[in-house]
């Protein structure tokens, strides 16, 4: 039987509105849309890996000449039920990216403020020529398709959260937990890196409270735009 589930609503969505964030039946979907769902997404991975899996090594020759490290990057992330997985991505850094990251926080005041709200940079002085082409057209996230195959992500969802980054959730944890990441969500077609984690989450746990696929449909399609005109990339 569905039943109720409240939280919070005192969140800010993308509009600057309370965040609507109350879902009836269980959060996550009812077992048969979570297999719908998962039905899709291998359906949608496994066509891009036929039509596009070419390009992934043309992609790893460029990521190996520039970045002076691995062309996959790989790190820890919270997914479903808050297990944690390998990510992965095509490198778009340096290889000491940490290191470097830390000396320009701090020696600069206003990106310390910057990464406190964003959890990202405008100009993030770790990121390759290259690193910037892929992400500015989203094609660091390629390898992420292997991680929809593998069932440790989504088609769409909340974006893969970092251990750092997991107390910025807040209230919101409990919707965040309840599906898996996705390679894309609301975020991305709202604002992407343009808007507060804050406010990320927030929208996160709005998405999480109303799963549908015809919703999953319209993101995939918002993201195509999205990405195609470079919008909100950092």
């Amino acid at each position: 039987m569905n039943t109720l589930r409240s939280t919070s609503t005192t969140g800010r969505g993308a509009g600057g509105t309370a965040a609507n964030t109350a879902a009836y039946g269980p959060l996550g979907g009812t077992p048969l849309l979570r297999r719908a769902k998962r039905a899709a997404d291998i359906l949608m991975a496994g066509s891009f890996f036929l039509f596009f899996g070419w390009a992934y090594a043309l992609i790893w020759l460029g990521v190996l000449y520039t970045s002076g490290g691995p062309a996959i990057y790989m790190q820890p992330r919270y997914g479903k039920d808050g297990r944690v997985f390998k990510f992965y991505k095509f490198r778009s850094m340096v290889a000491n990216a940490d290191a470097v990251l830390a000396r320009h926080l701090r020696d600069n005041e206003a990106a310390q403020r910057e990464w406190a709200v964003y959890q990202k940079l405008q100009n993030d002085p770790r990121i390759t020529r290259f690193g910037a082409f892929l992400r500015k057209y989203s094609i660091d996230e390629f390898p992420q398709f292997w991680n929809v195959l593998k069932g440790d992500m989504s088609m769409v969802g909340p974006r893969p959260c970092m251990f750092a980054q997991k107390d910025l959730y807040g209230e919101y944890w409990e919707h965040y937990r309840a599906v898996r990441p996705g390679i894309t969500g609301l975020w991305q077609i709202s604002g992407r890196n343009e808007i507060s984690y804050r406010r990320r989450a927030a929208m996160d746990a709005e998405y999480v409270a109303h799963l549908s696929l015809w919703r999953d449909f319209v993101i995939l399609l918002k993201t195509f735009g999205v990405v195609t005109g470079a919008r909100g990339s950092r």
